[in-house]
């Protein structure tokens, strides 16, 4: 089932508009018309306003509230189809919205609500689809979506903070291309005239700020194209286990942003597999699901090894100081809850450690990248500078010789 927002007439002429459930855009037509009414528009739930059919993402931050909203109704005795009612119904998200209606049709037909939420797995993560079933069977499910919860808010906080910090220099790079494009049109085609007049030979930066300023006048058609095109193949290579790899290696080893990306991938195992085992899902199957959550693909491919390693009966920590990535406390402190049989609660520790030392390799890096951004501010005027006026000043120079 899935839900269809509409906007119809009825036999006397006025217009109404609300949303319906039914299985397919054609069955939802059916039963409006079933009611006597005329369609004028419908579409499903969970696009967005523009309509090309692209889903809102949900986001950890939805999900987090999702879920503790699920702990506060589920705890004061609303039965589970009532609380997926509830929910939809104040959902902002049309998304998650339709997701909802979907399993809570479900559910009523006798089906379990991690069943349910497996019918929109881009919608429900597999870790919380797992704890959702775990919670099922140990009739904790209040447990289970209140370790969720703090899973997803953690790992909102985290992602927001790394955003902050990459938000600066983006922004700089992006006014650094506009001033170069408002120089290359506005600028630099008031100087060519005067420049061909000197009769001198220009200086190499003139020359190609000239070159750069003819081409984006006149054929400017074909830079869109090259552009969209080179942004499309690296998409595309990127989605390559080659890609993959090399973008991975990059992240792990370049001097500004190592720190925090190692840092962030220790705190989301770490805190990724303390929920997991937490609510009693086996060592294995938690090792799986954390892996398939990582981005980087080495720290994904590490973590399926190390899974292999472990159903073979070596300790989790001794696969994962082989993968040499993880921080040393990390693995140390793995060591120290499988010999006081403890993992999760000594995971949650690691996990809370490193937020606080994303926190600080958060600020470092972005304390790095104000002055680099003003460098290449710098570098980028000082270049506009040397071809525009460079020549100009040797003209004057020539004169004052003469």
């Amino acid at each position: 089932m899935a839900q269809f927002n509409y906007k119809a007439t009825d036999k006397a002429g006025k217009g109404r508009k609300g949303t319906i459930d039914a299985a397919d855009i054609s069955k939802a037509r059916e039963k409006l018309k079933a009611e006597g009414l005329t369609v004028n528009e419908i579409k499903d739930a969970g696009e967005t306003k523009s309509g090309f059919g692209i889903k809102k993402k949900v986001k950890n931050r939805d999900l987090s509230i999702l879920c503790k909203q699920m702990v506060s109704i589920l705890n004061a005795g609303v039965t589970v189809i009532t609380a997926l009612e509830m929910l939809s119904e104040q959902m902002d998200n049309k998304t998650l919205r339709a997701a909802l209606v979907e399993a809570k049709v479900y559910v009523e037909k006798g089906g379990t609500l991690s069943d349910a939420m497996r019918l929109n797995p881009g919608v429900f993560p597999p870790m919380m689809i797992n704890m959702v079933g775990a919670g099922e069977a140990t009739g904790s499910m209040e447990t289970s979506f209140e370790r969720l919860s703090t899973h997803f808010e953690k790992a909102d906080a985290v992602q927001g903070k790394i955003k902050g910090a990459l938000t600066y220099p983006i922004i700089v790079m992006i006014v650094a291309v506009l001033v170069i494009i408002v120089v290359m049109v506005a600028v630099i085609p008031t100087f060519v005239d005067m420049f061909a007049e000197m009769g001198t030979e220009l200086p190499l930066a003139t020359r190609i700020m000239m070159a750069g300023s003819d081409f984006i006048l006149t054929k400017w058609f074909i830079l869109i194209p090259v552009v969209v095109g080179i942004i499309v193949a690296l998409k595309l290579f990127l989605a390559t286990p080659t890609g993959q790899l090399l973008s991975a290696k990059i992240a792990i080893n370049a001097p500004i942003f190592s720190d925090l990306v190692i840092k962030q991938n220790a705190s989301q195992f770490a805190r990724t597999l303390s929920t997991l085992m937490g609510a009693g899902i086996p060592m294995l199957d938690s090792i799986e699901m954390v892996a398939k959550m990582m981005n980087n693909k080495i720290f994904r491919d590490g973590l399926m090894d190390t899974k292999s390693q472990v159903a073979k009966g070596l300790p989790l920590s001794k696969p994962l100081k082989d993968m040499e990535v993880f921080p040393t406390m990390l693995v140390q402190m793995v060591k120290i809850g499988e010999e006081t049989g403890n993992i999760e609660d000594m995971m949650e520790k690691v996990a809370d450690l490193y937020d606080r030392e994303v926190d600080l390799a958060t600020e470092s890096l972005t304390a790095a990248m104000e002055p680099l951004t003003m460098v290449l501010m710098a570098g980028i005027v000082g270049m506009i500078v040397a071809a525009v006026y460079g020549p100009i000043l040797s003209m004057y120079e020539g004169i004052d010789n003469m």
